[in-house]
């Protein structure tokens, strides 16, 4: 009797109190294991769902959050996910995941983290992670990312701006003022570089400058990784997946503004098809005496786009005082010629004098005096923009932009020879609207200056740095990086000052130096900058307002006093991709009436 009081009494002692002990000692340890609070870890951020609806902001469905892939390195920046005291003691194999500790920072994207996975580091003994992580680090090392340097300032540019929103930081306002200043020139800095060899070499310098002042928030606020953590692997798990969706945003919009609306195409076949059925006493314009009288207001307009030109010609005589003083010269290619003077001709803007020119008809003009015409015709350049294996690249697409190949595009260098009996002409670009009187340009004193043009200094564009290659001797000796650019579009030319200081042989010289794209890319604007270089007189910014065609937020006051309002950009205004809300700046001047616009289906 008494042993089996006592199996009783030891069986209930068991139960009662001996397994507990054993299953809260289980339940400890496992979660207090490493490898337990790491899988728990990258299961929460896998699963972190930002608040509220946000498909409407997105054109692509995005993944779900389910989806998500696992942060490679950077989620374990400074220490491990869990903040217990067992982490101090933690298996010496844990510390290959720490990709954005002190001694590590420039290895943010290390393939070393991806190599040596979760389950290899938990199955192989210390020794051979060790050697497993020096084989690869030496591979690294050898075939090193070409956008580590990308990657390092944008996470640079993450941490600040998480700093500046932590309690600790804003309490110092001095040290807010310094990251946010830091965060806007590294921003500019980096601007759309995908490679390191497309940054700045001022990028770096600014770099070193942001890992200073972070280095004064950590000893701030110590606490803080945890929610860079959480933040760095939210961003960087849709990082490629934003990159894609920019990539074919910019495909489908260089597309769109390289594609020529079926109405536009019709327009110049119906207008040319009328013009040669003129009688040749019924082709010429009135008042051709008007044409190099110096005394008149000369505007020059060189476009192959005739209802782009019809506005910026109407806009300007429906402000102007005297109509009779202003005299237009429209220079066309020799498709759109017949067609441009045909509108002309049966829409007259009154009594205002047109001169419609073929470039053509420039027999001056040639492979032999222009360097930029013989570079144009060269296979090299076409190949340069053309060739199939860059085809695919959408960070190219820009290159293959019609323009960059059209002697019209740079005729705006040669206007003395074009006018050669002229001494001020005002330029203008086929994608401006006027919106008020511009005569008080041709009083204005440029003060022994070629060029009278607004300064573009402001956050939304580039200094010289940004157009020109100053790794380059020949630019960096004779420029400035951090010189203002300016714009084109609406600019004063003093012709006397510029016959007087031979601008057109410094372009000339400078394009040859050019030959093997060497100092820039393409465009005109690099050239310009470069051979109107301390020759620019800046005008007030009034008188030119930019951005309508890309950016949706320009200043509305802005635009209402501009004198001139620019749609620089892909986004023109007889697009469908034009930005809405500034298109009737631009419609307002097409007579949608007019029975050629009907016939080609040309509505508002």
């Amino acid at each position: 009797m008494k042993v089996k009081v006592r199996h009783i009494v030891l069986n209930l002692l068991w139960v009662s109190v001996f397994s507990p002990i054993f299953i809260y000692t289980y339940m400890v340890g496992t979660f207090f294991d490493p490898s337990f609070s790491r899988l728990d870890f990258l299961d929460d951020v896998a699963a972190f769902t930002l608040s509220g609806d946000t498909s409407h902001l997105h054109v692509v469905p995005l993944e779900t959050s389910t989806a998500l892939k696992k942060p490679v390195g950077v989620v374990y920046s400074d220490h491990s996910a869990n903040s217990f005291p067992s982490e101090v003691t933690e298996h010496k194999s844990t510390r290959v995941l720490s990709a954005a500790s002190e001694e590590r920072q420039p290895l943010l994207n290390n393939p070393i983290t991806q190599a040596i996975s979760l389950e290899e580091q938990h199955t192989l003994p210390p020794g051979k992670i060790e050697q497993k992580e020096q084989s690869v680090n030496k591979s690294y090392e050898m075939t090193e990312a070409a956008d580590v340097q990308v990657h390092r300032i944008k996470d640079l540019l993450i941490r600040a701006k998480v700093y500046i929103s932590l309690p600790a930081i804003k309490s110092n306002s001095r040290l807010t003022r310094e990251l946010r200043l830091q965060i806007k020139e590294l921003s500019r800095a980096i601007g759309d570089a995908a490679k390191d060899t497309d940054l700045p070499k001022s990028a770096f310098e600014k770099l070193k400058a942001m890992e200073q002042s972070l280095e004064k928030g950590k000893q701030i606020q110590d606490n803080c990784g945890a929610s860079i953590k959480r933040l760095r692997a939210m961003l960087h798990s849709t990082e490629d997946q934003l990159r894609v969706h920019k990539k074919k945003t910019t495909f489908l919009a260089q597309l769109t503004a390289k594609t020529l609306p079926k109405g536009l195409h019709c327009l110049p076949l119906r207008l040319t098809t009328e013009y040669y059925t003129l009688d040749s006493s019924q082709q010429n314009f009135l008042d051709e005496d008007k044409l190099e009288d110096p005394r008149l207001y000369h505007y020059a307009l060189f476009s192959d786009n005739i209802l782009a030109a019809a506005v910026v010609v109407n806009s300007t005589i429906s402000h102007v005082k005297h109509p009779s003083k202003h005299v237009f010269h429209i220079v066309t290619d020799r498709l759109n010629y017949a067609a441009m003077r045909m509108w002309f001709l049966c829409n007259s803007p009154g009594k205002v004098t047109i001169q419609v020119q073929n470039i053509e008809e420039f027999t001056w003009l040639n492979s032999s005096y222009s360097p930029v015409l013989k570079q144009l015709g060269s296979p090299s350049i076409r190949d340069y923009y053309f060739r199939a294996h860059r085809s695919n690249s959408v960070s190219n697409l820009k290159y293959q932009n019609p323009k960059y190949l059209s002697i019209l595009n740079h005729l705006r260098f040669y206007l003395p020879e074009i006018f050669p009996k002229l001494n001020k002409v005002l330029f203008l670009d086929d994608d401006v609207v006027v919106q008020k009187d511009l005569s008080d340009l041709w009083s204005l004193d440029l003060k022994a200056n070629v060029n009278g043009a607004v300064e573009t200094c402001g956050e939304s564009f580039h200094r010289f740095d940004r157009y020109l290659n100053f790794s380059h001797p020949l630019i960096s000796k004779n420029f400035d990086p951090h010189a203002c650019g300016w714009a084109y579009g609406m600019n004063i030319f003093d012709l006397a000052e510029w016959r007087r200081q031979n601008i057109t042989e410094v372009y000339h010289r400078w394009q040859k130096l050019n030959h093997g794209r060497q100092l820039w890319k393409l465009g005109t604007l690099p050239p310009g900058l470069i051979t109107f270089w301390k020759r620019i007189h800046p005008l007030n910014r009034s008188w030119h307002v930019l951005g309508l065609g890309y950016n949706p937020n320009v200043n509305q006051r802005e635009i209402e006093r501009a004198a001139v309002i620019h749609y620089n950009g892909n986004l023109k205004p007889w697009l469908e991709i034009g930005i809405p809300k500034y298109r009737n700046y631009w419609a307002k001047y097409v007579d949608y009436d007019s029975v050629y616009l009907r016939d080609c289906n040309i509505n508002p």
